[in-house]
C-alpha cells in the first residue's frame, strides 16, 4: 500500500508516519512539506531513515503535486492550525483559506486521479464559539466543567462536546477554513466515488511538538514552565480554570488502519477523536502538575477575553467507539510526562520552534 501525507514534517504526520510504519514495515509512504511551520526541518532526517520518499512542496500549489504517481491513499495532515491564523496581525487570512482549503481541494483532485482513498484530520475548533461560550459551567478543582443543574445545548453531555453540536458561525477563520474543507471532501467522495473519512481531532499532544500559546498548548505550556519562561492565564477569570483534552497522534493509529480496509457507505463519514473527559485538563491544573515535577513557577494573569477562547471544549467520541471500538490508549499523565522528558533532553526547543 502507497500512503501520501501532506504536512509530513509536523508533528501529527510525521508521528502518523513514523506510527504507521511500526505497524506495517510492508507500506510506502510519500509525504511532502512546504517547511512553513519553524522546526520542522528536524523531522526531515529521521523520516528519511525510516524510508519515506519526502519532498519539498506547498500544497496550495496545484503544480508541485502533479509529479505523483499512483497513490492508494491520502492523509492530509497539511494546515496552519491557529484558531487566531488570519486575525493575529501576524498572517494572513487569504493565505489561512489557501492553505486550508484550497491545499485540500488539490489534495482531492490527487485522489481523484488515482482513484485513492482520503483522510482528512479535521478539528475540535469547527463548533461553534457562541454556542460553546454558552454552555454553563462551574469551577471544580481548578477546572471549568459543565454545570449539568442548567440545561445544556444538543450535543452537549457530561462526556463532552458530540458531532451534532452546533456548528454555525462565529468558529474562527481557520476552524471556517476546516468545516468547508469537510463538506468539500465529503462531496468528491460522494461524487467521484472514493472513500472520504472526516477525522474530527481534539488537542494533540505528545513529544517532539512544535507548541505555541494558540496551537500546541500542552506541549508550548511544559517546555515553558520548566524553562521558567513567561506564562499568562488569558481570559475568562484570568485563573488558568480554561479546560481542553488532549490526544496522542499515535492513537489514530489504529483507526487509520480500519479505515484504510473499509469503504461502506452505511459508516459514518465525521467522527470525533478526542482524549475525553479522563484526558480533560485546565491550565490550571497542568501548573499544577509541572509545579509537583519541577517545582514552583509563577504565571501571571490577564483576564481580557481573547477571540476565539472557549472555557471548555472536551471531545465526546462514544461514536468513534462504537462505529470503531475506539479509545484513546495513552493516558494524560503519560503524554504529559513525555513532553517534559522530550524538553528536559532539549532545552533550546522553544527557540528551534521560533517562541523564544
Amino acid at each position: 500500500m502507497k500512503i501520501l501525507v501532506s504536512g509530513i514534517c509536523g508533528f501529527a504526520g510525521s508521528s502518523l508516519a513514523t506510527g504507521l510504519l511500526d505497524l506495517d514495515s510492508t507500506i510506502e509512504i510519500v509525504g511532502f512539506d512546504n517547511f512553513s511551520r519553524a522546526g520542522s526541518h528536524l523531522n526531515i532526517e529521521p523520516l528519511r531513515k525510516r524510508g519515506v520518499k519526502l519532498f519539498h512542496a506547498d500544497v496550495r500549489a496545484q503544480s508541485d503535486l502533479e509529479s505523483i504517481r499512483a497513490i492508494d491513499w491520502i492523509i492530509d495532515a497539511a494546515a496552519n492550525p491557529s484558531v487566531l491564523a488570519g486575525v493575529d496581525g501576524a498572517t494572513s487570512s487569504r493565505q489561512l483559506i489557501e492553505h486550508n482549503l484550497y491545499g485540500t481541494i488539490n489534495l482531492l483532485e490527487l485522489a481523484k486521479k488515482h482513484r485513492a482513498g482520503f483522510t482528512l484530520l479535521s478539528t475540535s475548533r469547527v463548533y461553534s464559539v457562541k454556542a460553546l461560550v454558552e454552555i454553563p459551567v462551574i469551577v471544580k478543582d481548578a477546572a471549568f466543567e459543565p454545570d449539568h443543574t442548567g440545561l445544556l445545548p444538543a450535543g452537549a453531555s457530561a462526556h463532552g462536546i458530540a458531532e451534532n453540536f452546533s456548528s454555525a458561525p462565529p468558529i474562527s477563520l481557520y476552524g471556517s477554513s476546516k468545516l468547508a474543507s469537510e463538506h468539500v471532501a465529503r462531496e468528491y467522495g460522494e461524487t467521484f466515488e472514493f472513500p472520504v473519512w472526516i477525522n474530527r481531532c481534539g488537542v494533540l499532544a505528545g513529544a517532539g511538538q512544535f507548541g505555541r500559546a494558540d496551537q500546541g498548548i500542552f506541549s508550548f505550556w511544559i517546555h515553558a514552565y520548566l524553562r521558567r519562561a513567561p506564562l499568562k492565564y488569558i481570559g475568562f477569570d484570568g485563573a488558568g480554570h480554561q479546560t481542553r483534552d488532549c490526544l496522542h497522534p499515535r492513537d489514530l493509529l489504529p483507526v487509520l488502519q480500519k479505515q484504510f480496509a473499509t469503504a461502506g457507505s452505511a459508516t459514518p463519514r465525521i467522527v470525533n477523536f478526542g482524549g475525553g473527559k479522563e484526558n480533560s485538563m485546565s491550565l490550571a491544573q497542568l501548573s499544577a502538575w509541572c509545579a509537583a515535577r519541577s517545582g514552583a513557577h509563577e504565571v501571571a494573569s490577564d483576564p481580557t477575553p481573547r477571540p476565539f477562547d472557549v472555557p471548555w471544549l472536551v471531545m465526546d467520541s462514544r461514536l468513534a467507539a462504537e462505529t470503531w471500538a475506539w479509545r484513546p490508549a495513552t493516558a494524560l499523565k503519560t503524554i504529559l510526562e513525555e513532553i517534559a522528558q522530550h524538553a528536559e533532553a532539549h532545552p533550546h526547543w522553544l527557540e528551534m520552534s521560533a517562541i523564544l
